[in-house]
């Protein structure tokens, strides 16, 4: 079959490139027109139709919402401005993007004024004495930088881009522009030539591997168990999983970052393992004899730097499925490393199955599932962080979607919140960046209009991106947003102590409804109640965002939920 190419006149060089993102299926761009990335703003204005562009009030906020997108849908989205910003503004989405394996398309410039780069121009980006280098600064925090000086090059560079960000372990890609490759036009006789995009852009990897060896140790296992990573996620394999482990009756941890793949209701879920899991989990993790681990690199944070009490190849037989070859028995020896797509080889492994289900063992574990930790006094006004999380899952429907923060939030949030459904809980868990609750709850209200979406932060996270809200309004993207107010960064104080981690006291409602949304103040569980089925109505009824700033306790510690071998694991080989 031959391919012809995809021009037979010339098209201005801004048209092109939107005309590859849109072919690559591309649905949204985020950012800020500055330096030469006007020309693709102006090209984006005239195909609406086809793909939505959201002015943000700053790159992180774009940055966010762009790897938010790619990591739920598995297809990259683009984040759009001039150099400099899009890479230190635009640093916060781009960090967690390169480290949570999302496909994301950081689509810029150089900012360069061609002919006198040797002159140290303005802004300029292009590595000479009095510049800074925007290849090397990218090339630090992307999966590959790909640069075009001329109109042909930066339509193919633009698809060989996207098909990067997609292929193998997905992850963040930079595409930077110079001038001229803006300025002029794509024209079929020059070089390289210009072929439709899906030629380029590869498919996910769907060979099935050979199955016999796993299928017999999941089959002849007394104590089976799955834990489920982010890679479930990217991999959109959620729904495979939920079909393997029902049909086998295996249950199912997940990663801190796979928290949200798999429904923390349903029988078999045994929530999240790591440093800050439940004890439910950990048992789990300890007692199998045969783990399959899927989408995740069993790294240090989540295995407790390689603690055997947990897992240990020499007591547990190891399955190991990943997209990645480099990921496969990288951190922990496996007895079966399977190459390829999540969905694929989880339908592949059901098919093959032909055992009877397996009991639910981890019932007989006879272990509670949450650390107990103390209720606020009756009346309060500041009431403790789990206490915020379970009145959330009181009030709001069953489908509401979470996102969070770093930092304290993020671990009473893994240890207490249980997602009703898979798909409905993203955290920040690659780098762990402040400020990534609202603009990906944001994102995730563009994905799923119709459910109610959360960002839950404390005051440091929210008082990052607050200015978030201001897009949320103009973008018709009515969330709720939980703050957890301790006028403190928690993570830090309960770690180190009160210097250089106390806030004054700020009334973030009166700021949110100073910016056009619905603002209220909680003290105690009740008013928490009150404004939390309040919000939801203004969401609902009137589309507009509304904050919750809930004054919270400091008195129970994040630590308090800190992993202990001794209790949790040790012993459990042989019971």
């Amino acid at each position: 079959m031959t391919c012809q190419p995809l021009y037979d006149a010339p098209v201005a060089a801004a048209d092109a490139i939107v005309d590859t993102l849109i072919a690559a299926g591309i649905k949204h761009v985020f950012g800020l027109s500055g330096g030469h990335t006007g020309r693709i703003f102006g090209a984006l204005e005239k195909r609406q139709e086809k793909i939505r562009t959201i002015l943000v009030r700053e790159e992180s906020l774009g940055a966010v919402m762009a790897e938010t997108i790619g990591r739920i849908t598995g297809a990259p989205s683009v984040l759009l401005g001039q150099g400099p910003w899009v890479l230190g503004n635009g640093l916060l989405g781009t960090i967690e993007a390169h480290l949570s394996a999302t496909p994301l398309l950081l689509l810029t410039d150089f900012s360069d004024t061609p002919g006198a780069s040797l002159h140290a121009p303005y802004q300029s980006g292009t590595g000479e004495y009095g510049n800074w280098d925007a290849r090397q600064a990218f090339g630090a925090v992307t999966k590959e930088v790909f640069t075009a000086e001329d109109p042909n090059s930066a339509v193919v560079a633009t698809q060989l881009a996207i098909k990067h960000a997609c292929s193998g372990e997905p992850g963040p890609v930079a595409m930077l522009l110079g001038l001229r490759a803006l300025d002029g036009e794509a024209r079929p006789e020059a070089a390289p030539r210009i072929y439709p995009a899906e030629a380029f852009i590869a498919p996910p990897l769907r060979g099935v591997p050979e199955l016999t060896a796993s299928l017999a140790a999941l089959q002849g296992a007394a104590r089976p168990l799955i834990i489920a990573g982010n890679g479930i996620r990217v991999g959109r394999a959620e729904a495979a999983l939920m079909r393997f482990a029902e049909a086998c009756g295996i249950p199912v941890v997940t990663s801190p970052s796979g928290k949200g793949v798999f429904d923390e209701d349903h029988v078999l879920s045994c929530g999240v393992y790591g440093g800050y899991g439940n004890p439910l989990a950990h048992r789990a993790v300890a007692g199998a004899d045969v783990i399959l681990a899927i989408g995740t690199k069993l790294s240090a944070s989540d295995t407790n730097n390689g603690d055997t009490g947990l897992i240990d190849p020499s007591r547990q037989t190891l399955i190991q499925v990943d997209i990645e070859p480099r990921n496969l028995s990288w951190t922990i020896p496996v007895a079966h490393p399977l190459l390829g797509d999540a969905a694929t080889i989880l339908d592949a492994l059901r098919t093959g199955w032909t055992a009877a289900a397996h009991e639910t063992w981890t019932a007989a574990l006879n272990t509670p599932r949450h650390v107990s930790l103390p209720a606020s006094d009756a009346g309060a006004a500041a009431i403790h962080p789990h206490e915020i999380i379970a009145t959330m899952q009181e009030i709001l429907p069953r489908e509401t979607i979470y996102t969070c923060d770093a930092g304290e939030n993020r671990i009473f949030m893994l240890h207490f919140l249980r997602p009703r459904g898979a798909g409905r809980f993203i955290q920040p868990a690659g780098a762990g960046p402040m400020g990534y609750a609202l603009p990906s709850a944001m994102a995730r209200k563009l994905l799923s209009p119709e459910n109610p979406v959360v960002a839950f932060s404390g005051d440091g996270g929210f008082s990052m991106t607050m200015n978030g809200l201001i897009t949320a309004i103009e973008a018709a993207l009515p969330i709720i947003s939980v703050v957890m107010n301790n006028d403190a960064l928690g993570w830090s104080q309960h770690s180190r102590g009160p210097f250089a981690t106390q806030f004054s006291r700020v009334d973030y409602a009166a700021i949110a409804r100073g910016m056009g949304c619905a603002g209220f103040h909680a003290s105690g569980i009740e008013p928490l109640k009150e404004a939390l089925a309040a919000a939801l109505r203004v969401t609902q009824e009137e589309q507009r965002p509304a904050v919750i700033d809930v004054e919270a306790s400091m008195e129970v510690s994040f630590a308090r939920l800190a992993y202990s071998e001794t209790s949790e694991t040790r012993g459990l080989a042989a019971d």
